[in-house]
C-alpha cells in the first residue's frame, strides 16, 4: 500500500509545483521521504491573518489516500479550530464514514478524492473563517465570538511574530 500511497503523493507534489494555489508552498520536508510535508501558508487577504506566513507539517499515512493526513501548524496559532499544540482540526482531515458525534456529514470528512491542495485551500478558508461552532481551542472561540477586537488584535501579534518582526506597540 505504501507504493500506491508514495506514487500518489509525488503526484501531488508534482502538480502542487506545476500550478501551486495562491499563497501556499508545500512539499516534502526530505524527497527521501514524501511522507511528511512542510506548508507555508500565508494568511488571507482583509482577515486578521493578512500577511502572515504560517508554517506547517503535514503527514501522511502509509494508507494515503484511504486515510486522510495529519496537519499541525509549528508557529504559534491561536484560532478556534487550531488546538493549542498546533493540531488542525477541519473535517476534510477526519477518517471518512460518519461523525460519531453526528455533528458533520460523510461528505464533509475525509475521502479519498481529496488532495493535499484541497487541504491547504480548505485551511485558508478557516483562517478567514473560523468554525466557533466546533472548537478545537474553546478559548479562542468564545474570544472570536465574544470579543472579536481582542481577537484580531492577537492574531496581528501572531502575524508579526511569523515574520520575525516586534509585537505592536
Amino acid at each position: 500500500m505504501a507504493g500506491a500511497a508514495l506514487r500518489r503523493l509525488m503526484a501531488e507534489y508534482k502538480q502542487l509545483t506545476l500550478n501551486p494555489p495562491e499563497g501556499i508552498l508545500a512539499g516534502p520536508v526530505d524527497e527521501e521521504n514524501f511522507f511528511e510535508w512542510e506548508a507555508l501558508i500565508t494568511g488571507p487577504e482583509c482577515t486578521c491573518f493578512d500577511g502572515g506566513v504560517f508554517p506547517a507539517l503535514v503527514i501522511f499515512p502509509a494508507d494515503y489516500p484511504l486515510s486522510p493526513p495529519k496537519m499541525k501548524f509549528t508557529c504559534d496559532m491561536f484560532h478556534p479550530n487550531v488546538y493549542p499544540d498546533g493540531r488542525v482540526c477541519i473535517s476534510i482531515l477526519h477518517a471518512p464514514g460518519d461523525d460519531p458525534t453526528g455533528y458533520e456529514s460523510r461528505s464533509e470528512r475525509w475521502s479519498p478524492v481529496q488532495s493535499v491542495e484541497k487541504i491547504l485551500l480548505s485551511v485558508v478558508s478557516l483562517l478567514a473563517e473560523p468554525n466557533d461552532e466546533s472548537p478545537a481551542n474553546v478559548d479562542a472561540a468564545k474570544m472570536w465570538r465574544e470579543n472579536r477586537a481582542e481577537f484580531e488584535k492577537r492574531a496581528v501579534k501572531l502575524v508579526r511574530s511569523t515574520l520575525g518582526l516586534p509585537p505592536p506597540c
